[in-house]
């Protein structure tokens, strides 16, 4: 299994509720609806709690500013992954990247590859 990690930042002119509710009903319901074409074994979202929350716990280790979200997405493989470059893939890609836009700041929302190794 591989996993496409998504660590996401909100457009500067969104809350974190109004980011964290198009994400939820909005952009989740369309990552679902491209997942055959996509081939994604998995899709998960981990929203942020009020900054206040983790606040004590970022300084006392001297951690940067907190993130709204976490996606994550599994595929069987990279060549599984691959396997849907077809013009539907492509199309689905696009399309998912396009509501991106909406809604996260890009530029500010690191993503990579990685493999697991569960511990426990």
């Amino acid at each position: 299994m591989i996993k496409l990690t998504f660590v996401l930042t909100r457009l500067p002119h969104l809350s974190r509720e109004a980011f964290q509710d198009y994400w939820l009903n909005t952009h989740a319901p369309l990552v679902a609806s491209v997942r055959e074409p996509l081939r994604i074994r998995r899709y998960v979202q981990l929203h942020s709690l009020p900054a206040d929350v983790s606040a004590s716990l970022r300084q006392s280790r001297g951690g940067p500013e907190s993130y709204d979200g976490v996606a994550q997405l599994w595929w069987d493989s990279f060549e599984d992954m691959a396997g849907a470059g077809d013009e539907a893939a492509r199309e689905a890609g696009r399309l998912l990247l396009e509501d991106e836009r909406r809604f996260v700041d890009l530029s500010r929302s690191p993503l990579w590859w990685g493999v697991e190794h569960v511990i426990f």
